[in-house]
């Protein structure tokens, strides 16, 4: 079985080889774990948001920039393409676990959510383990963990700090934005999951999502970047489900604009909800537009659409 944190930790010494070009600091606690600010006091930029991607995706993902065209403008875009798509996304980049020690809160994603099995459920629904000597975690916060905290996650994963590796940017960043998007390709999964989906029938996946502007603090800027999945996240699927007319039904169910919150702005509705995230309906958080291929039957589906113009007020753009 692929090891998430063995794959990912070579991305992570790449970042730190090219911690300069990638306008990143790297951090060294008392502790032992070593961190790679992409965004919280350096600049990061661009390109460190591709590496933050593609270790969330534990290198098991082509991840690249490219344009996504909004209202005749050329914003810029994150393609993802992978052939291991239940164990790059799920059992490695899905934002799963929440990390909480005192006042400080991140949520952690990547290779050591295997190793800590946040959620354990999922984890046992795709049967995934992994055994490495090495955690290596992606936090997205807006300040650096110390050593209280990085014993906490290296304890959760059964190691000592000393083989605990982290990357972190803020949501307000643009590596931050970058890996946003750049879980294009998982969100859609994550909705299959919810509704009952067999997960585990999915072999491949494809996706490209524009890249949100930094629009203002953590809290804007974590609109604006759900929103470039929600209303213009475009997805492709291959899986082994030959009953094409269940799979239509599932199919129906799982784009954005099936939630009864679609239609604004994430912020706004995020706003209206006391920003609190269990007065929003979690089916939004989803891809605009779906398309799967059955790879027994030859069929290929599609359900959804995308709305530029929500995704361009999400992005407070004037045209002067």
């Amino acid at each position: 079985m692929l090891s998430v944190n063995e794959h990912g930790i070579e991305v992570f010494e790449d970042m730190l080889d090219f911690a300069d070009e990638l306008n990143c600091e790297v951090v060294e606690l008392d502790n032992g774990t070593t961190i790679i600010d992409a965004g919280v006091n350096a600049k990061g930029g661009f390109e460190a948001g591709i590496y933050l991607s593609r270790l969330c995706m534990a290198n098991l993902a082509d991840v690249r920039l490219s344009t996504f065209e909004l209202g005749g403008i050329s914003f810029p875009a994150v393609e993802v393409t992978t052939d291991n798509a239940v164990i790059a996304c799920m059992a490695s980049q899905y934002a799963g676990w929440r990390i909480s020690v005192d006042k400080y809160f991140a949520m952690g994603s990547g290779p050591a959510r295997a190793l800590s099995k946040n959620p354990k459920n999922l984890y046992d629904e795709i049967g995934y383990e992994d055994v490495a000597d090495v955690a290596v975690l992606v936090l997205e916060a807006s300040a650096l963990p110390d050593e209280k905290i990085t014993a906490k996650i290296a304890e959760d994963c059964d190691l000592e700090p000393e083989d605990l590796c982290i990357v972190i940017a803020p949501t307000a960043s643009i590596a931050g934005s970058v890996q946003v998007s750049a879980r294009v390709v998982e969100t859609g999964i994550h909705k299959m999951e919810s509704i009952g989906f067999d997960i585990n029938t999915i072999q491949s996946g494809y996706g490209i999502a524009p890249i949100a502007p930094v629009v203002g603090d953590d809290t804007k800027c974590m609109g604006s970047s759900n929103d470039c999945i929600i209303y213009c996240g475009r997805t492709f699927y291959t899986v082994n489900y030959p009953d094409t007319d269940e799979l239509e039904a599932y199919l129906k169910k799982v784009p954005s604009s099936t939630s009864s919150d679609y239609g604004k702005p994430f912020y706004v509705t995020f706003k209206e909800a006391d920003f609190d995230f269990f007065k929003v309906d979690a089916g939004m958080f989803a891809p605009a537009e779906v398309t799967i291929n059955e790879l027994t039957t030859g069929m290929t589906l599609t359900s959804g659409k995308i709305d530029t113009e929500i995704l361009l007020e999400s992005f407070r753009l004037k045209r002067v």
